[in-house]
């Protein structure tokens, strides 16, 4: 069925605004996933709510009520939610019937006590991030949402950037102050702030140094991108730029190498987009940020150097490198599906900081290729947006979307991402946001009179309202 109209024509300097936005004021899919990303980035990740059977975040439960929301929407036709073709959502879909049939197989059989309880805590997790980047690429149905959601999460970041910098320069944990009556903590005795090269390496609200380094090298290009598109609209862009610059310093501060792997990855694929112009520009305001952490915490650069200057002799390197054999023991015992979700865990079973080599062990090929393709699928749908968009905002969002989905693929290689929650809920809504972008790109290209090659090909099954 044909979309209906739009209900006015879109802002000034904003293309993005397509059929079937949802009214002003009225709560939709970038609602529920932007108070999971207020949730996901500020309570801290070791907090749990207490008098549960599993051990769920708030972000969990609000995830799994945007899973149970986006089914809804599905069996209604007034509820704004996108339905039809979208290759963020096949990916999705995908990656779900590998984990039921993992999961399946794996309870089918034998499995101690320990080992089954988690993983039916897994497959709950599964359930729940799948569901709130459903929600996202179903449910925020314009660019305007989609901008909001996005800002969400760059105010976030912002702010656990702040608290990583009490931690790091004042030795002041404002965790604390963050533990509200009807929380508990999952285990005793972590703390948010470790120690490296005589600096102190921090958490802020996340898990670890490095999932946190993650997190800010994701949220970094995501800032800058809104204070770039700011100055170039003739708005008030300081807010941003100083978002980006807490957030840049909160990356510095976890010092963290895959944090920095992550960054390069990312500006990678920023500069193979970029133009030269803007290519100078950023590599001079990133000298002249390391010129000012030089100066103002002194050590910090070269801790950080250190950690690739010194790779054959990296301890943490020869640790992640020594349980091949073990990991190529289990993944041959089972190939295809795996030996369960959530089944190797530490102390019982040795530590892969390898997020590909956990996932064939704990869900075989089908598993990995499915969370795989998943980012791969997303980084797709982000340049197709751009491919589809004249607006120079929405080409240069969908380019920066692209970029930060690098991050899960690449991070994957150097820890386990499937077991830190932020990260990997920051993940999911990215995949989703590149499915809800490319289809505003779509929407927009046929507003205009310009099908995209899907829709001159036929009819499509979409159905909107």
């Amino acid at each position: 069925m044909a979309a209906d109209t739009a209900p006015g024509p879109p802002p000034p300097g904003r293309a993005g605004t397509v059929a079937g936005m949802s009214p002003p004021g009225r709560a939709d899919g970038a609602t529920v996933a932007a108070v999971f990303a207020a949730v996901l980035l500020i309570v801290p990740a070791r907090l749990v709510l207490k008098g549960l059977p599993l051990s769920l975040t708030p972000a969990n439960v609000v995830s799994l009520g945007a899973a149970v929301l986006w089914l809804c929407a599905q069996f209604t036709l007034t509820l704004g939610a996108a339905k039809g073709r979208n290759p963020v959502r096949t990916a999705l879909f995908a990656y779900l019937t590998s984990m039921v049939a993992t999961y399946g197989f794996s309870t089918w059989g034998y499995l101690d006590s320990d080992e089954l309880n988690l993983s039916d805590h897994a497959f709950v997790l599964v359930i729940a991030l799948v569901g709130i980047a459903l929600a996202v690429c179903d449910g925020v149905r314009d660019r305007r949402r989609l901008d909001f959601l996005l800002q969400t999460l760059v105010v976030g970041g912002a702010v656990i950037s702040v608290i990583a910098a009490a931690q790091f320069l004042l030795s002041f944990d404002l965790t604390r102050f963050l533990e509200l009556p009807i929380l508990r903590y999952s285990s005793e005795g972590d703390s948010f702030v470790l120690e490296r090269a005589d600096l102190r390496r921090v958490a802020a609200t996340t898990g670890h140094p490095i999932e946190f380094g993650v997190t800010c090298a994701v949220l970094l290009p995501l800032a800058a991108h809104y204070a770039t598109q700011a100055r170039m609209r003739g708005e008030p862009a300081l807010r941003w730029w100083v978002c980006t610059a807490l957030i840049g310093c909160g990356l510095m501060f976890s010092v963290s190498r895959s944090a920095m792997l992550s960054l390069a990855a990312v500006g990678a694929v920023l500069f193979a987009g970029w133009s030269w112009r803007r290519r100078g520009y950023t590599l001079l305001v990133a000298a002249g940020f390391l010129v000012v952490i030089r100066i103002t915490v002194p050590g910090l650069l070269g801790a950080i150097t250190g950690l690739f200057s010194n790779l054959g002799h990296d301890e943490s390197i020869q640790y992640r490198t020594h349980d091949y054999a073990v990991a190529a023991q289990q993944i041959g015992r089972h190939f295809w599906l795996g030996r369960g979700l959530g089944t190797w865990y530490a102390p019982k079973h040795q530590i892969f900081d390898n997020q590909y080599i956990l996932s064939m062990v704990e869900t075989g090929l089908f598993g990995t290729v499915t969370f795989a393709a998943i980012f791969a699928t997303a980084c797709y749908a982000a340049l197709r947006a751009r491919h589809l968009s004249a607006d120079p905002g929405d080409r240069d969002l969908g380019l920066t979307l692209a970029a930060v989905l690098i991050v899960p693929l690449v991070g994957s290689f150097t820890f386990d991402l499937l077991s830190f929650h932020t990260a990997t809920g920051l993940a999911f809504v990215l995949v989703g946001s590149a499915g809800a972008l490319l289809r505003a790109a779509r929407a927009e290209r046929a507003a205009a009179g310009q099908p995209s090659p899907a829709q001159a090909s036929g009819p499509t099954i979409e159905v909107t309202r």
